[in-house]
């Protein structure tokens, strides 16, 4: 099964992703694996990463950290697999050193598609980053147009599709009869 969900920020996508991740793992005695993509920038890097660490505190995720370069991550042992998110793997390879810079869409999409190889189950997080409707410099609207790019392709491999509102989950696909988490 492949979930891509998506929401703004402090939509509870985080936790869906989680539930979600959690339920398939006990369902069927897989271990479960937490991919971070977050590098660890600045004082506000670091509580966010602190707050979403305590949101996982017993849960049973093995955390890996994965910044870029995510077709080359090996899971250990087959499993359930939470990437956490898109947005900052997206950001880190346009943007970081060493990153794939213009090939940023196709590195990624091909990084989930690894990804999927290698594990049971796949949940993927991304930000809905376009409605805001707000006026950007060329390199944040590019940035846009790549993470848009990446959530599309993706949406449309995806077994799931979630939309997270206000705490709300809207599944906007469901193929297969693989179960979906109803309250986060």
């Amino acid at each position: 099964m492949f979930a891509l969900i998506v929401g703004g920020s402090g939509s509870g996508k985080s936790e869906y992703g989680e539930n979600l991740a959690v339920s398939w793992a006990k369902r069927e005695g897989l271990p479960l694996y937490y991919i971070a993509t977050m590098e660890p920038w600045g004082e506000e890097g670091q509580r966010r990463i602190l707050r979403h660490r305590k949101l996982r505190e017993g849960k049973g995720f093995t955390t890996m950290e994965c910044y870029r370069g995510l077709k080359d991550l090996k899971l250990p042992k087959r499993g359930v697999v939470l990437l956490e998110c898109l947005s900052n793997l997206a950001a880190n390879e346009m943007f970081g050193k060493g990153g794939a810079g213009q090939r940023t869409a196709l590195e990624v999409v091909q990084g989930v598609r690894a990804l999927r190889e290698q594990c049971r189950h796949l949940a993927v997080v991304s930000n809905d980053i376009f409605c805001d409707g707000g006026a950007y410099d060329e390199t944040t609207k590019q940035y846009q147009r790549c993470l848009g790019e990446i959530n599309a392709e993706l949406s449309g491999e995806a077994h799931q599709v979630t939309e997270i509102v206000c705490g709300i989950a809207l599944h906007q696909k469901e193929i297969g009869n693989e179960p979906v988490v109803e309250q986060l």
